[in-house]
């Protein structure tokens, strides 16, 4: 049965992001209004200025780098307030947009750097030395590197953005015609069941749809001068110029991307960005900033229950906050409120859907706690039988609708589904069907609400924190290590980090000789970003159990390693 959300559909016009945001006819704030801010320096661009910065960078890109239509630009960097002109500047310009995780090794950052083509690489100078490397790796001449932030190349070898100008006085670049419903605006990467992360396409048309489809989700209530609210939550204090969020999620990640780039800009909300997460600055950012409103994931929420310094600043300014990237209990959001009295709603989406699917709505975020909210609009949804295309023993081959209510894979259909991957046709083929079908590999239940209850998924990746870990990609690096002849990976949950963590079961080449795990620790660890790390832990076991086709038995670990730690007493 299909399940079409419960509000209207919206006009979702077709034009590029860069028009969508900053040609609008009815933008009601000034362009002199701040909409972001250093969180550690209080440097601040307001609209006029990322506008105006993002237009000068865009024919700096054109006029110094030949810069054609569908180029792309790749950012390896942490969240920054020079992003979001860089990125609306190479989109202006007819570019792509890739954004790399700057904790990446040199091989995993050269990979997506091929993979993409990227022409340019955007970076701190802080991590130059890894994406010197990656580019050389990747065949990207160093002069190609271009430096973002406040600290810049002395030496004058790496080209700060903001010297990236049009110098030319008689040459005018118009920006180039773009295709928003085709047009890839952003290749952004998710990992698979195979392994290696996957480019994945986002139209300008998928951006700009689900920053309409996000407003809805905050019902309207995220305003430049803080004229909206809903039931008895207070409006913003007066004389703090409207609403604040606090960005403290990575602006590479999808959710970043859209929610605290996009969707400030359009929404002309101020955002105070902070490079990484870090307990004390976020509290007294709120506390400075009188910050109304913040992004999560669960482990920040778990914070927010237990850690001591939420109780020594003054956090009531929060609205709202709304959590993403994996379930969080409704015992925990209660425990939140009680301490801390702050509101917190969740989302649900993935880098295919541009993210936002489903998010809690304020006026309900007391009412359906521990739920992901209902279906945004001009979407629609249907739960199948659940069938895991890796496995070479699932010979389902029809998708069996099921009831409402009922347990099952979640579909979905809608103008913010990718277009597919990049370069991988076959894997296109596998989750999104002639007709826009995505099948997300998510399993869930709708109740009568309306409302979305995540419970598995049909995939066996592991998310650590919000990123996908990719078992298969860990096992490849695990098995060059002396001494190893098999090797399983599985994600088990963590009630103390509040996510799952990946575990690796070992294999040796001669059990009567041990390999040491602390060095095998440091060794892996050393040869990817760290949320791949195995913070599950290192066992050595007899044998890895597999199926008679070779697939390995996941199912049969992650119970293992449950009534392993369940019989040492651990919180696992």
């Amino acid at each position: 049965m299909v399940i079409r959300s419960p509000y209207p559909d919206l006009d979702l016009p077709s034009v590029d992001i860069f028009t969508f945001l900053f040609k609008r006819k009815d933008q009601k704030f000034p362009d002199s209004h701040p909409i972001f801010c250093d969180g550690l320096t209080d440097r601040t661009h307001t609209f006029g200025e990322v506008r105006k910065l993002a237009e000068d960078f865009g024919e700096g890109l054109r006029s110094q780098y030949d810069w054609q239509k569908d180029d792309v630009l790749a950012i390896s960097s942490l969240s920054d307030i020079d992003m979001p002109p860089i990125i609306f500047g190479a989109l202006r310009a007819g570019g792509t947009v890739s954004t790399a995780n700057p904790g990446y090794t040199v091989s995993e950052l050269s990979f997506q750097l091929r993979d993409c083509g990227a022409k340019c690489v955007v970076t701190r100078y802080s991590n130059i030395e890894t994406v010197k490397k990656a580019c050389a790796a990747a065949g990207i001449a160093e002069n190609r590197i271009i430096i973002l932030g406040d600290q810049r190349d002395t030496t004058g070898q790496f080209k700060h953005w903001t010297n990236v100008r049009n110098i030319s006085n008689t040459t005018r670049y118009a920006p180039p015609k773009t295709d928003p419903q085709n047009d890839t605006a952003f290749l952004v990467y998710s990992s698979g069941t195979t392994g290696k992360p996957k480019g994945v396409r986002l139209s300008h048309y998928n951006i700009t749809s689900n920053i309409l489809q996000h407003q809805v989700a905050e019902g309207y209530n995220l305003t430049w001068d803080g004229s909206r609210t809903t039931r008895d939550i207070p409006k913003p204090e007066p004389g703090i110029g409207g609403d604040k969020i606090l960005a403290c999620l990575p602006f590479f990640h999808i959710y970043g991307l859209t929610v605290l780039i996009h969707s400030p800009i359009y929404f002309g909300v101020t955002t105070v960005v902070l490079p990484a997460f870090d307990v004390d600055t976020w509290c007294q950012l709120v506390q400075k900033h009188k910050i109304t409103y913040s992004y999560v994931v669960p482990p920040i929420v778990l914070h927010m229950a237990k850690h001591p310094s939420f109780a020594l600043y003054d956090v009531s300014s929060l609205r709202m906050v709304m959590s993403g990237a994996a379930p969080l209990t409704r015992e925990l959001i209660d425990q939140v409120y009680a301490r801390l009295g702050i509101r917190i709603k969740q989302g649900y989406g993935l880098s295919e859907t541009s993210p936002n699917m489903f998010q809690g709505t304020w006026d309900g975020w007391d009412i359906d706690i521990g739920t992901c909210g209902v279906l945004l609009p001009n979407q629609e949804v249907k739960i199948c039988q659940p069938v895991d295309i890796s496995r070479d023993d699932d010979t389902t081959t029809t998708l069996q609708e099921l009831k409402p209510g009922e347990e099952g894979e979640l579909h979905v259909r809608g103008p913010n589904v990718f277009k597919g991957y990049h370069n991988n046709a076959k894997a296109t083929a596998e989750c999104l069907s002639s007709d826009g079908w995505f099948r997300t590999g998510d399993v869930g239940r709708i109740n009568e609400r309306g409302n979305l209850f995540i419970t598995d998924r049909v995939k066996e990746l592991i998310k650590y924190k919000g990123f996908q870990v990719a078992p298969a990609e860990l096992e490849g690096s695990l098995v060059d290590y002396p001494g190893v002849m098999d090797c399983a990976v599985v994600g088990i949950y963590d009630k103390d980090l509040a996510t799952e963590v990946p575990r690796a079961y070992i294999v040796t080449e001669n059990p009567s000789k041990p390999i040491d795990i602390n060095e095998l620790q440091k060794w892996f660890n050393s040869r990817v970003a760290s949320h791949k790390k195995l913070r599950g832990g290192v066992e050595l076991i007899e044998q890895i159990p597999k199926n008679a086709s070779g697939k390995i038995l996941r199912k049969i670990l992650k119970e293992k390693a449950r009534l392993d730690f369940a019989a040492k007493g651990a919180r696992l």
